[in-house]
């Protein structure tokens, strides 16, 4: 998986660098998430409409 070209690594060195590389590999999506508060204060700065369809009477509240 990994090989050491310069150096002397301690094994619990290798361990961390093994740790590290192999969480960044494991985020995962997050999938269906809820607005932000951030996403509907920029809409107003934008000066967008909700869109209108099913619930528009929900998000039309800003």
């Amino acid at each position: 998986m990994f090989a050491v070209v310069k150096g002397d690594p301690t094994d619990v060195e290798l361990a961390a660098l093994t740790a590290v590389v192999l969480s960044l590999g494991s985020a995962a999506p997050e999938g269906n998430a809820k607005p932000s508060v951030r996403h509907w204060v920029r809409r107003q700065q934008l000066r967008l409409a909700p869109t209108p369809g099913p619930g528009a009477w929900k998000r039309s509240r800003g």
